[in-house]
């Protein structure tokens, strides 16, 4: 922590009606709010243990931490966490200050005579190396060392706090007889109080060096753990100022205002912010005094590689790159192989997308296990993981890595990785198409969160492997036409991460993505095209990939054409093989849908032997099924049977409701298509087996509320059932492919050629 100018100690001065000293001149101070907590612990002394219940007494002393580390708080506020605590004693402490706040200053003076005597006797009331002790000793000495004028200013701004708190007090019970009366109310007490709660720390003045440490260290702890509960932006920011003012070389206070610019994505702000707390760190002598000369080139080496994380976050990679090229030679001169290996992580993170970058991050994780360092081995074997995943290995090689850095997480008590490497695992299974195993590897990441608290009862569930989990768990509910699910979820994560936090973007794409999907099912192209704008702005590529399908339901073959070409080379150079594939995927659809499934064919070969090499299952399930209808068109309906009995088993077992729907739809085609050539029995049942698999379609279509799919089943039906004679059935069909095609535009394509 900043370091303490003992020549300031003995020079206290007066601000806002507080005794303290200049630039957190003295560790402690005497405050009112100190005084109204010595009351507290003075009638807790002198209060019997029959007088005061037990689990009373357990909640003062769980109470008495928060109140002897914390900021101070207005006197109103401090009466109400008594009294939930033990009413009987907010009583006697009320009483207790009123006495000293309406009586005279030797009241006062006699009041800090008599706390000495809480040490006296063979049996004390309190230890003096116990924290209360402490506490006491402290206020005692800072009061001692006051002179006769800062006594009397110190009583004067007892007075002010009392008289403050009972004007408070006679304002809230005002309210509370106005809130009865007038119920509608109720909701502008609350909005009063929390204002209230916001402006305590600030209008308490300067804080004492255990105060802002506390108060640091508690911020800091939930902006990593739990950002909701960590002070909005814009007020921590307005605290950390006021910390600054009395203390401009406090170099925590910078490295948290850092962290809180981060949250709002302002780059200049944290950047300066980072850039004053190294120079803090070197010019109070922090780091000097703790590792001698080698404290000042350490505190520049770890500056510049800060400085190199913070530029590649907000993606200024040649920027990153220059600073952390000073930052390796910073550490090669002073012989740092600590820093060196973090500076290796970077340098591959900086060039992942090159082909080489794997060498390094092999060597990095031999050097991280050959040095004892558990957090940079494991996250390297994790980026290596991941790096594999995407170039096609196979998915048990994968689980048995990760299966080796979850020993060293549970080894060494890495509770955050062992998070990261679950999040990991659903999105590898994802990846490869295996939604059933990411679903249970998300629920097990929730399950755990819950369990695990950090420290003030803190729940450790919005980190980003939380939210990654969430996500996927969002997206898998809405494949399966489970909207509402889907929407809990989302709210959810609304909630657990406002729009203003680090890990907002994750669920705002996931949430646009699942409007598109539904508007796209649903034959809202004009709302799926205004939703892709929102897409683009979080994740490029995925935005103009969404642009082309809207062209394409919406018949611009052309324009959807020209724009997957291009973003088809895009993504082939910069190796992302999953987008490829759907990409190739809609070029292909693009030809059937125009008539033209031979110039189709070769496309979906290339896309089915990338998927192969790459292991993606479903993509590949996927390409076979655009592959059988492409064969039904070309009029080889039996070769199109045997290729969809190859992918219909993954779809049914892990695809999207939708795409189930398409494989019946396309397996009742093609036995419509081959019982031409059967004999009169055997065609009638074809056909029977054709109409169950017809419902079956239009059931998981209505999953998914896609009326245009519903539409072209019905249709289907009704022709089956005319040509088996059942008037009946045909006309229930045709009555509701009559509403729904009055109901929705037709998609000006034959119905065969549409998938």
């Amino acid at each position: 922590m900043a370091s303490v100018h003992e020549s300031l100690y003995f020079n206290p001065m007066m601000t806002n009606g507080v005794v303290h000293a200049n630039v957190f001149g003295i560790k402690d101070w005497v405050t009112p709010y100190k005084i109204a907590v010595l009351v507290l612990l003075n009638e807790m002394g002198r209060t019997g243990e029959a007088a005061v219940s037990l689990m009373e007494r357990r909640r003062l002393n769980q109470l008495l931490l928060p109140l002897l580390q914390g900021p101070d708080i207005t006197l109103t506020k401090l009466y109400k966490l008594i009294e939930e605590s033990c009413p009987q004693l907010a009583n006697s402490v009320q009483i207790r200050i009123k006495l000293m706040a309406e009586g005279e200053l030797k009241d006062m003076e006699q009041f800090f005579d008599d706390l000495s005597d809480s040490f006296s006797g063979t049996e004390p009331e309190v230890h003096k190396t116990s924290v209360v002790g402490l506490f006491l000793r402290h206020m005692i000495l800072a009061y001692s060392k006051l002179s006769f004028s800062q006594v009397f200013k110190l009583y004067t701004a007892l007075q002010q706090y009392f008289q403050n708190g009972e004007k408070k007090t006679v304002e809230d019970a005002d309210m509370e007889l106005t809130n009865r009366e007038e119920g509608e109310r109720k909701m502008e007490k609350e909005e009063l109080d929390v204002s209230i709660r916001e402006e305590e720390v600030s209008c308490s003045g300067p804080l004492s060096q255990k105060q802002a440490e506390f108060f640091l260290s508690q911020q800091a702890s939930l902006l990593k753990n739990d950002e909701t509960k960590a002070l909005p932006p814009a007020s921590l920011q307005k605290e950390l100022n006021n910390l600054l003012k009395f203390n401009p070389d406090f170099a925590e206070a910078h490295y948290l205002s850092y962290l809180n610019n981060l949250r709002v994505q302002d780059v200049f702000s944290s950047t300066h912010s980072l850039l004053h707390y190294f120079d803090r760190l070197i010019l109070t002598g922090a780091e000097s005094k703790s590792n001698g000369e080698e404290g000042y080139g350490r505190s520049l080496r770890y500056a510049a590689l800060n400085l190199a994380a913070l530029h590649c976050r907000f993606g200024h990679y040649q920027q990153a790159e220059l600073a952390l090229q000073e930052a390796i030679r910073i550490a090669q001169e002073s012989n740092d192989h600590v820093c060196l290996q973090h500076c290796l992580s970077w340098l591959y993170v900086l060039g992942q997308k090159k082909s080489d970058s794997y060498v390094l991050l092999e060597h990095s994780v031999k050097k991280a296990v050959h040095f004892g360092l558990p957090y940079l081995a494991s996250l390297g074997i994790q980026s290596l993981v991941q790096q594999r995943a995407f170039a096609g290995k196979t998915a048990n090689k994968l689980m048995d890595a990760l299966k080796d850095s979850d020993l060293l997480h549970w080894k060494h008590s890495l509770s955050e990785l062992i998070d990261i490497s679950i999040a990991q695992k659903t999105a590898i299974w994802r990846l490869y198409g295996r939604s059933t195993m990411a679903l249970q590897q998300a629920q097990m990441l929730l399950s755990m969160n819950s369990l695990e608290s950090v420290n003030a009862g803190v729940q450790q569930n919005n980190t980003e492997s939380f939210a990654v989990a969430l996500c996927h768990l969002a997206e898998l509910h809405a494949e399966q036409g489970c909207f509402a699910a889907a929407s809990e979820v989302l709210k959810h994560l609304k909630e657990r991460f406002p729009p203003n936090s680090q890990h907002a973007q994750l669920w705002m794409l996931c949430d646009q993505k699942i409007q598109f999907d539904r508007a796209m099912h649903d034959g809202k192209y004009h709302l799926a095209d205004s939703l892709v704008t929102g897409i683009t702005a979080l994740h490029g590529t995925e935005g103009v990939y969404r642009k082309a399908i809207v062209l394409q339901a919406q018949n611009q073959m052309t324009e959807a054409h020209k724009l997957l070409q291009k973003l088809l080379i895009h993504c082939q150079k910069i190796r992302n093989t999953e987008m490829v594939i759907s990409v190739l995927l809609s070029v292909a659809e693009l030809y059937l849908r125009s008539s033209s499934p031979t110039i189709a064919l070769p496309v979906l070969l290339q896309a089915l032997a990338l998927s192969k090499e790459y292991r993606l299952q479903y993509l590949a399930s996927e390409t076979v099924l655009n592959l059988a209808f492409a064969q039904l068109i070309l009029g080889i309906p039996e070769q199109a049977l045997s290729l969809l009995h190859m992918a219909i088993e993954p779809i049914l077992a892990d695809g999207a409701v939708l795409d189930k729907g398409r494989a019946m739809f396309l397996l009742a085609k093609c036995q419509v298509a081959s019982a031409a050539s059967y004999d009169p029995p055997n065609k009638t049942e074809a056909l029977e087996a054709a109409i169950e698999n017809l419902n079956e379609a239009k059931n998981y279509f209505a999953k998914v509320d896609c009326k245009e799919r519903i539409r072209d089943v019905v249709y289907f039906q009704a022709r089956l059932y005319h040509t088996l004679g059942k008037t009946q059935e045909r006309n229930r069909c045709a009555m509701l492919f009559r509403q729904l095609h009055q109901e929705l535009p037709a998609h000006g394509v034959p119905l065969i050629d549409h998938l």
